[in-house]
């Protein structure tokens, strides 16, 4: 998984490379703790803007930390002066996929 996913159309007439896209992708995760077999959110009928369950990559780096037994709320590190989380102010656990 990354924080963007690739356009659902090309760059241009005659282009064959598709620009980066942040507003809606998939990604896949799979283990314990997980339910099985389902999918959280769904995209408009081209993939181009979310449509449903709308989410962050803060929110897949706070579920993953949970997986892990980390609260993302406690994991700091210091940086510029000041502690910093991962997760910034901004993170949820994605608790509907959680088994």
């Amino acid at each position: 998984m990354t924080e963007f996913g690739r356009t659902p159309i090309t760059q241009g007439i005659g282009s064959r490379g598709r620009d980066h896209h942040p507003n809606a992708f998939t990604m896949w995760m799979a283990g314990a703790g997980l339910k099985h077999g389902m999918h959280y959110g769904s995209s408009d009928e081209v993939g181009y803007s979310t449509a449903e369950n709308p989410l962050q990559v803060y929110d897949y780096h706070a579920t993953v930390l949970h997986l892990l037994g980390i609260d993302h709320k406690r994991l700091t590190y210091y940086h510029n002066g000041i502690q910093r989380r991962l997760t910034d102010v901004h993170g949820h656990v994605i608790e509907p996929i959680l088994s």
